[in-house]
């Protein structure tokens, strides 16, 4: 199985930051499965019921808050 990546930065106001988590949690939530798209290839990708979750937050030059799910 090839690898499937999207490493996509994007500059955003607080606001739409969070619009973006809103929507991710409310996949999450109601499906078992969420959905990216990339060079108009579109991939789903089921999440178990159990997760590991990670939450790193790093200060200094460049400030960063990092949240991770694993399974």
């Amino acid at each position: 199985m090839s690898l499937f990546e999207i490493d996509n930065t994007q500059k955003l106001s607080r606001e739409d930051a969070a619009a973006k988590l809103h929507e991710l949690a409310d996949a999450l939530a109601r499906h078992n499965s969420v959905e990216f798209e990339r060079g108009g290839q579109r991939i789903t990708v089921s999440i178990p019921d159990e997760v590991n979750l990670k939450v790193e937050v790093e200060l200094g030059e460049d400030n960063e808050l990092e949240i991770e799910l694993t399974w």
